[in-house]
């Protein structure tokens, strides 16, 4: 399993964790079901693993995708404890406009809660997969500070290329040293709550995210900052395994912390959707299948995915 892990992060890197961390988090969100749901979710653990980046890939044909991914505070207030938490409230004040520029990340997370719920009452197994899968993705995003700040790749402190070293090559290169034993999930009250309070945690990291950077970057030699290695025949620039390491043991476990929170917090809107929605038995259940408009914005993403331009900001 650790091989097909690593090679779908070195073929197909993206925003968002990188799609490497991407699935081990959906992945391993899994196993902190309760009984009820967990030989359902085990039986389709490949689904939830492999679907685990699709919002990734909806950014290159869906232009609604991309705030979708996170919440830059600065361009709302200068604290994150201004910014309205219900929806209706945050329209009146700021308006569609900026809340698509400025992205809706903590929002959405409640919209794929109860998409979840939906699911879960209809008893439809396609959907119950997909909207888990979707919803992992947003939670684990709001765990990356990058995901949280108006400076999401350092291009407003001279550090452009920050975001994807953060949240794709660290994981990649020191993951499999993690601990990733996280207990088992738990009801969440207030989903979207409980999605604000993970939002100003994950920002409150963000200082440290990009001034312990800064702070190696000045100390670390210039010349041993980057290495290269060829990709589909192509040479591709990286951060150096010296560079990475050093940056790595500065943030001192934290992403460590991150990912592991975002387990237990997948793990925990799974459950709590599945108990919002009555507990329904999950097996035996209904294949409600997609519509044509459905099939054919599926194949669309694929296509443009394919194609390369995504839609909207990169990080």
């Amino acid at each position: 399993m650790k091989r097909a892990f690593i090679f779908v992060s070195l073929a197909l890197l993206t925003s968002s964790w990188g799609f490497y961390a991407h699935m081990r988090i959906n992945h391993l969100a899994v196993f902190t079901l309760p009984s009820g749901m967990a030989r359902f979710y085990k039986s389709n653990i490949s689904y939830l693993t492999d679907h685990a980046t699709e919002p990734d890939k909806r950014r290159y044909a869906d232009t609604a995708e991309a705030p979708r991914h996170y919440l830059d505070v600065e361009s709302y207030e200068p604290e994150i404890d201004s910014i309205p938490r219900k929806w209706d409230d945050a329209l009146k004040k700021y308006g569609l406009k900026k809340l698509n520029k400025n992205g809706i990340l903590p929002w959405q997370i409640q919209r794929s809660y109860y998409q979840l719920v939906n699911a879960f009452k209809q008893r439809d197994s396609i959907h119950i997969l997909r909207h888990s899968a979707y919803l992992g993705h947003y939670l684990a995003d709001a765990h990356v500070p990058l995901h949280t700040t108006e400076n999401h790749n350092g291009q407003l402190t001279h550090q452009e290329g920050i975001h994807a070293f953060w949240e794709s090559r660290l994981p990649e290169l020191f993951a499999d040293r993690y601990n990733f034993l996280v207990g088992r999930a738990t009801y969440v009250n207030d989903p979207l709550q409980e999605a604000w309070k993970i939002v100003t945690h994950t920002h409150a990291l963000t200082d440290s995210v990009l001034e312990l950077e800064a702070e190696l970057n000045k100390n670390f030699p210039a010349y041993r900052k980057y290495s290269y290695s060829k990709r589909n025949k192509q040479v591709t620039k990286q951060y150096s395994f010296e560079y990475s390491r050093d940056y790595h043991v500065l943030l001192n476990h934290m992403v460590e912390r991150q990912m592991r929170a975002a387990i237990l917090a997948i793990g925990s809107y799974w459950f709590s959707a599945w108990v919002d929605a009555g507990q329904p038995t999950l097996e035996k259940l209904v294949k409600i299948p997609a519509d044509t408009s459905e099939r054919h914005f599926r194949s669309e993403i694929d296509k443009k995915y394919k194609e390369g331009k995504i839609i909207g900001r990169e990080n």
